[in-house]
């Protein structure tokens, strides 16, 4: 069970979910965002990744909780070069540094991760599913293998559950710890994003990434939460806001940051849509006891926190930093996780008395360090005297 201080509406000890989502490179953000949660005991009882979200979340539930920083920068120093120069804080040196780190990595691979396909590969008329990609992905198998613990079984600490897509169905999927024995191959199909990655074959179905359908877990969290009171930190790679492009390049990353991040809020919003209508349902059967024992059981929580978190990259990001890698940025992007969620760990928004407990799930968003609460469609900061405890 995760340690927290308490909860303040309920009196208990509130669980902690993590629900991590993909965007590659920038995918570097969650490790400062665990570093946060680790550092203030917030350990999650459930982990919850898509994409590169899930190879973050594979290494953290994989590990016990005095290794996982660790094992997550190793993890990502052994997919990632060293920087062939060092950059200076000028926004244009910056620029140009990630755009060639941007060009390696489609040209050459990531080393430990993934390495380009004979091009002639890609003109055969007809060829096994597993081959048909830009890149061969089987590299990262033995790293995961290196920098976590498989299987992840249903008596592991942590529960995992990881997003996929059926490449035949078209349909998500989550493989889950609670029911079956996660293996390397069930976090790379998570990430296996066509065309650049090939399908995954797990029990002769093919697996694409789970970001064709969902980009953010946090739906099978809302669905399957068995406790009371549940504390989700969904960490959001793509800012659904931004700035009007004023070039080319800009226009690229600002497409790019609408089509994932429109996504994710609208899963998100359904998500929570989703959850006060059970818990609504679950309120009406409890004044018939007859129809509450005959009627499907709804989700057992009373309270549901989201904890909304959205990563803002700075102006030096090229438009394909999803697939940029330099230990540079992925050092600038841990920094911003662990400065937002350190934000969000000092207001502490969850424990406070000021949310309506008939809503049963609150939405908390946190960006650039500032953090909202919303509340029956109301914004509103969190309160100072939230971070008291």
């Amino acid at each position: 069970m995760a340690t927290t201080n308490g909860s303040a509406s309920r009196g208990t000890t509130p669980a902690v979910a993590l629900a991590l989502q993909g965007g590659g490179g920038l995918g570097a953000y969650h490790i400062g965002a665990y570093e946060a949660l680790a550092e203030d005991h917030l350990l999650p009882d459930w982990v919850c990744g898509t994409s590169i979200g899930a190879f973050n979340a594979a290494v953290i539930a994989g590990n016990r909780p005095d290794e996982r920083v660790e094992r997550l920068t190793g993890f990502w120093d052994a997919i990632s070069r060293p920087d062939v120069f060092l950059p200076e804080h000028a926004t244009a040196l910056r620029y140009l540094h990630n755009m060639v780190s941007y060009t390696g990595a489609v040209v050459f691979g990531q080393p430990d991760f993934f390495a380009p396909r004979n091009p002639f590969t890609l003109f055969l008329p007809d060829a096994p599913s597993q081959d048909v990609s830009f890149y061969d992905t089987t590299p990262v198998l033995a790293t995961l293998q290196r920098f976590a613990t498989f299987p992840v079984a249903y008596d592991a600490a942590v529960r995992l559950s990881l997003g996929v897509t059926d490449v035949e169905s078209g349909t998500v999927h989550y493989f889950d710890s609670q029911r079956e024995r996660i293996g390397p191959s069930h976090v790379l199909a998570s990430g296996s994003l066509p065309p650049g990655f090939p399908a995954t074959s797990i029990d002769g179905r093919l697996y694409w990434d789970g970001a064709c359908v969902s980009n953010t877990p946090l739906d099978e969290i809302v669905a399957r939460s068995g406790h009371a009171h549940l504390v989700v930190f969904v960490i959001d790679l793509w800012s659904l806001t931004g700035k009007a492009p004023r070039n080319m390049n800009e226009v690229l990353w600002r497409a790019k940051q609408i089509q994932y991040a429109s996504r994710s809020r609208y899963h998100l919003d359904t998500a929570v849509a989703c959850a006060r209508l059970s818990q609504a349902a679950q309120q009406l059967r409890t004044h018939d006891a007859a129809a509450a024992s005959a009627a499907p059981k709804a989700p057992a929580f009373q309270r549901l926190d989201i904890v909304h978190v959205v990563y803002r990259p700075g102006p030096d990001q090229v438009p394909g930093s999803d697939a940029e890698f330099s230990r540079e940025s992925i050092a600038e992007r841990r920094a911003a996780g662990y400065a937002d969620l350190k934000a969000a760990i000092s207001k502490k928004p969850w424990l406070t008395e000021k949310s309506p407990a008939h809503l049963g799930v609150v939405v908390h968003r946190v960006e650039n360090g500032r953090v909202t609460t919303e509340a029956a469609g109301a914004a509103q900061e969190a309160p100072a005297e939230a971070g008291q405890s």
